[in-house]
């Protein structure tokens, strides 16, 4: 047992070290690997496993909108990215460049794409031409780089995968319409499936996407208080469509131009479900999301009837839809808990002897610890029913954090306290003057999160320069 202690104990804990935390979760949980090129990282098939799962849940809500799925290349030619002046401004610093091809000198430089709007602008002034080709809505699942200074596990790399929607519509009102839809898409997915909470809202124009009209943001809260961008949703406007002269026939019969959005959600949401939900013990995976659902955990293996047994509930569990594995390695119980619990899996069921004398065994909550002993014919349902509970709880833990750790602030020595001693949002006025958002950053570095769509005036001033305020703005240090 002492060895077993040994492998829980070797997590630094939260509260002494957050990065550390972090990073011992990542890679002792097996999430991820590092790679031979600085900056990326190998997903194994823990971590990759949760994003299938993403990936599966939140493709089946983008098809329930009609959107489909299509692949566009991962190599944009310079002059292709230089159409949109503000949008390749935007991007410079973090793209990567292709000169050579083989042992020849490119003539045009080619990105390797840090994003995909010019190519799917190509794309639609080849293949819109009429109001009845409207709308188009499309999504690629795919991953892109971008040259990052400083990096961190699934939260920012050099490569990430995501999914990156890209549409066109006849109207300025569709393609607003869409942006905020898409953005609500993100937030329940996020509650629903993640049990992450999401602060929904409008990026001031400083923090807007390169080449917008606006953006908008679902913005999460970690266990150290810090924010993390998790998904946002653009309206373009018209801007793309003049750059690249995407036009159609409108039902009079004059050209118009559309009007575009773009959205995207990351593999940094398996970071927001690791500093949202883990605890020193390792992950604790929300069931929806979780590629194990169930560990069946033997007791005494070796004893007569015990593996028949436990074999029996791993196929009962299985028949019910459940996720689930028995660990029937040589290691102790105890050592293969602490796996279990280090890994996040929501639920274990424990079998022994004397279980089976009894014709039952024990259901462990991996979030709270708690056991429960059920007959073992009713294992399946019993299971079904604390997965719920499980993911349900999960999420008014989350919402409960996240609404305590919100504070207002109405002038500057109130805002700077919060920062400095309050961890988590803070909710203060502003003036609208980008000044004022650089001075906030440069004196306390909190960031202007996102403007709430339910806007309440909480003082008359902005709390940094004094002046009339014209918007209440979530702040917060971010990752």
């Amino acid at each position: 047992m002492a060895n077993d202690k040994k492998l829980v104990e070797e997590i630094t804990s939260m509260e002494e070290d957050f990065t550390q935390w972090y990073t011992d979760v990542v890679k002792k949980a097996e999430l991820m690997d590092y790679s031979a090129v600085k900056g990326c990282m190998i997903f194994k098939p823990n971590g990759y496993a949760i994003w299938e799962n993403i990936q599966r849940q939140l493709d089946a809500r983008f098809k329930e909108l009609d959107v489909e799925n299509v692949y566009l290349p991962m190599f944009i030619p310079e002059s292709l990215l230089q159409k949109e002046k503000d949008h390749v401004e935007g991007f410079a610093p973090e793209v990567a460049w292709v000169t050579h091809g083989g042992e020849e000198e490119l003539q045009e430089r080619i990105a390797v794409r840090p994003t995909s709007e010019t190519l799917f602008c190509d794309l639609y002034s080849n293949i819109i031409h009429s109001y009845r080709d409207l709308p188009k809505l499309y999504n690629q699942w795919c991953s892109v780089v971008r040259w990052e200074k400083t990096t961190r596990p699934f939260l920012r790399s050099s490569e990430f995968l995501w999914q990156e929607g890209h549409t066109a519509h006849a109207t300025e009102e569709d393609a607003e319409n869409f942006t905020i839809k898409m953005l609500n898409t993100y937030a329940s997915f996020c509650e629903e499936v993640l049990a992450i909470p999401m602060i929904k809202g409008k990026k001031t124009d400083k923090e807007k996407f390169a080449g917008a009209k606006s953006t908008y943001t679902i913005e999460a809260l970690m266990h150290d208080g810090k924010a993390l961008q998790s998904g946002t949703s653009h309206n373009f406007g018209d801007g793309f469509a003049e750059a690249f002269g995407i036009q159609y026939t409108d039902k009079e019969n004059k050209l118009q131009y559309v009007h575009q959005t773009s959205w995207g959600v990351s593999t940094r949401l398996i970071g927001a479900i690791i500093m949202v939900h883990g605890d020193d013990s390792g992950l604790v995976l929300p069931p929806k999301v979780a590629p194990v659902q169930v560990m069946v955990i033997p007791i005494q293996q070796n004893k007569d009837g015990v593996m028949d047994s436990a074999n029996d509930i791993l196929n009962t569990l299985k028949a019910a839809g459940l996720r689930s594995r028995l660990d029937d390695g040589d290691k102790s119980p105890g050592w293969k808990f602490a796996e279990a619990e280090m890994r996040g899996i929501p639920l274990r069921v424990e079998i022994g002897p004397k279980d089976m004398e009894k014709g039952q065994c024990v259901l462990v909550r991996r979030d709270t610890r708690e056991k429960t002993v059920v007959a073992i014919p009713d294992v399946a349902v019993e299971a079904e029913k604390l997965l719920d509970a499980i993911q349900k709880d999960m999420l008014e833990r989350a919402r409960t954090f996240l609404n305590t750790h919100i504070s207002d602030a109405t002038t500057y020595d109130e805002f700077k306290d919060a920062v400095e001693n309050k961890p988590g949002f803070i909710r203060a006025m502003w003036c609208g003057d980008r000044a004022c958002e650089e001075k906030i950053k440069e004196d306390t570095v909190a960031t202007s999160r996102c403007m709430p769509f339910e806007q309440e005036a909480i003082a008359e001033n902005c709390v940094c320069c004094g002046k009339k305020a014209k918007h209440l703005v979530y702040w917060g240090k971010a990752y």
